[in-house]
């Protein structure tokens, strides 16, 4: 196992490196000036001059690429374009809002997921099992920012039960002090004993986890369908009903328990898929996340802040992968 962990570090080191080589590469071939944007668009060609010199932009690419890495090993991402602010900083700031989106849309994602698969399971061919299956294809093909703006539509616009968008609500933010430990709202809400605000907070995070958990849903529940109708043709599932075993015990432990490897890793890559492609539903409700931050860093060609949040996404899809295969690699059928 150590061996196994220890040549997938080193595999993903060697993947980490190809990305921020192309990344890099892209961003200095695309036809804009980085200087030009940190010196401002009223600055004289004296001061965009000096802000290449500044950014190192008057040195070779290569010089760059490597000035680029040894920053890098020590965790410096470079400074925005936009803000002028350190880009480890602000990616520091964003991402706790974007990771309890995500987890509490994959909690419920693969909770809703599991449930969906087991009935249709149940059901196979029956009313249930054809409204899944509809439900599932439709959660996976539906784009997630046009679910997110009907939402809006309906329970804002027409139903005013919701709330529009926000982490919580501008009042409640001015009149009194939002709780920070972690920069997890509903955590720091619950350790700090502020149940005003995990209340709000909760409500608001209504409508933003459901067009983040639409996809992980359908595939969680489709997988688990699969999986499911596979493994009840088995011959320990023959067994157990002839041993009088429940059909309900049968089909929530005895097959759901040997399904749970695909499902792990189908849901460890719809984390990383949620993580780095919530920009468009964070926008929508201007939710201060990740997903909010690199879609105005990509409007304002803000580069170091596109190839921070571009890193974040590749080490967050490596670790993924590598829990999901070690989880998987738990099964004594499995050999490594």
């Amino acid at each position: 196992m150590k061996k196994y962990i220890m040549r997938r570090l080193l595999l993903s080191l060697i993947v980490l490196l190809g990305v921020v080589f192309i990344t890099f590469t892209i961003t200095r071939i695309l036809p804009a000036d980085p200087a030009l944007k940190w010196a401002g668009v009223r600055a004289t060609p004296e001061q965009i001059a000096a802000a290449r010199i500044e950014l190192g932009l008057d040195q070779p690419v290569y010089v760059q690429f490597g000035k680029y890495l040894g920053d890098l090993v020590q965790g410096d991402l470079g400074y925005s374009y936009r803000t002028k602010r350190s880009v480890t900083d602000e990616l520091l700031e964003a991402i706790p809002a974007t990771v309890e989106l995500v987890a509490v849309a994959m909690f419920v994602a693969v909770i809703l997921g599991i449930f969906f698969g087991i009935a249709s399971t149940k059901y196979k061919n029956r009313w249930i099992d054809h409204l899944v299956r509809l439900f599932s294809i439709g959660a996976v093909s539906l784009p997630p920012f046009w679910v997110a703006l009907a939402l809006q539509l309906i329970f804002y616009g027409l139903l005013k039960i919701l709330p529009l968008g926000g982490r919580v609500s501008t009042d409640l933010a001015i009149l009194y002090p939002m709780p920070h430990v972690t920069g997890l709202l509903i955590l720091d809400s619950l350790l700090t004993g502020n149940f005003m605000f995990l209340k709000d907070a909760l409500w608001h995070m209504i409508l933003p986890i459901i067009p983040v958990a639409m996809y992980p849903i359908g595939m969680v529940a489709r997988l688990t369908r699969s999986s499911m109708l596979e493994i009840m043709g088995e011959d320990y599932i023959k067994a157990a009903r002839s041993y009088g075993i429940r059909e309900r015990f049968i089909l929530w432990v005895y097959a759901l328990k040997n399904t749970l490897g695909a499902t792990v890793t189908v849901v460890a890559l719809s984390i990383g898929y949620a993580l780095v492609n919530t920009f468009l539903v964070e926008s929508i409700f201007s939710w201060p996340g990740i997903g909010k931050y690199v879609a105005d860093a990509i409007l304002s060609l803000d580069y170091p802040a596109i190839m921070g949040v571009t890193l974040f996404s590749a080490v967050a899809y490596l670790i993924l992968n590598l829990i999901a295969d070690l989880v998987i690699a738990l099964d004594p059928r499995i050999r490594i």
